[in-house]
Protein backbone atom coordinates (compact mmCIF):
# COMPACT_ATOMS: atom_id res chain seq x y z
CA UNK A 1 0.00 0.00 0.00
CA UNK A 2 1.17 3.48 -0.82
CA UNK A 3 2.09 6.03 2.36
CA UNK A 4 -1.25 8.24 0.76
CA UNK A 5 -3.76 5.10 0.99
CA UNK A 6 -2.25 4.57 4.35
CA UNK A 7 -3.25 7.74 5.19
CA UNK A 8 -6.47 8.27 3.67
CA UNK A 9 -7.79 5.07 5.20
CA UNK A 10 -7.20 5.82 8.57
CA UNK A 11 -8.23 9.53 8.17
CA UNK A 12 -11.62 7.79 6.83
CA UNK A 13 -11.49 5.12 9.74
CA UNK A 14 -11.61 8.37 12.12
CA UNK A 15 -14.57 9.62 10.71
CA UNK A 16 -16.71 6.96 10.00
CA UNK A 17 -15.82 6.35 13.79
CA UNK A 18 -16.76 9.25 15.30
CA UNK A 19 -19.31 9.83 13.30
CA UNK A 20 -21.26 6.43 14.30
CA UNK A 21 -20.79 7.58 17.75
CA UNK A 22 -22.37 11.18 17.35
CA UNK A 23 -24.76 9.20 14.62
CA UNK A 24 -25.91 6.80 17.91
CA UNK A 25 -25.59 9.90 20.97
CA UNK A 26 -29.06 10.79 21.81
CA UNK A 27 -29.85 14.54 20.29
CA UNK A 28 -31.99 15.66 17.67
CA UNK A 29 -30.60 14.98 13.80
CA UNK A 30 -29.84 18.89 13.26
CA UNK A 31 -27.61 18.97 16.28
CA UNK A 32 -25.87 16.01 15.69
CA UNK A 33 -25.11 16.89 11.85
CA UNK A 34 -23.60 20.16 13.58
CA UNK A 35 -21.79 18.21 15.60
CA UNK A 36 -20.21 15.82 12.40
CA UNK A 37 -19.30 19.16 10.43
CA UNK A 38 -17.58 20.73 13.87
CA UNK A 39 -15.38 17.50 14.15
CA UNK A 40 -14.76 16.82 10.58
CA UNK A 41 -13.42 20.82 10.51
CA UNK A 42 -11.58 20.27 13.36
CA UNK A 43 -9.26 17.51 11.58
CA UNK A 44 -8.79 20.06 8.63
CA UNK A 45 -11.09 18.70 6.37
CA UNK A 46 -12.50 22.03 4.43
CA UNK A 47 -15.87 20.83 2.56
CA UNK A 48 -18.57 23.77 1.66
CA UNK A 49 -21.28 22.96 4.12
CA UNK A 50 -23.62 21.53 1.37
CA UNK A 51 -20.92 18.81 1.21
CA UNK A 52 -20.29 18.03 4.11
CA UNK A 53 -24.33 17.84 5.26
CA UNK A 54 -23.90 15.50 2.25
CA UNK A 55 -21.35 13.28 3.39
CA UNK A 56 -23.40 13.41 6.64
CA UNK A 57 -26.77 12.39 5.51
CA UNK A 58 -24.79 9.65 3.16
CA UNK A 59 -23.13 7.69 6.13
CA UNK A 60 -26.24 8.32 8.31
CA UNK A 61 -28.49 6.21 5.53
CA UNK A 62 -25.16 3.53 5.60
CA UNK A 63 -25.59 3.49 9.34
CA UNK A 64 -29.81 2.98 8.81
CA UNK A 65 -28.91 0.43 6.45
Amino acid sequence: MKPLHIVLAVISGAIAGATVGLLFAPEKGENTRDEIIKYLKSKGIKLKRSKIEELADEIAEEIKG
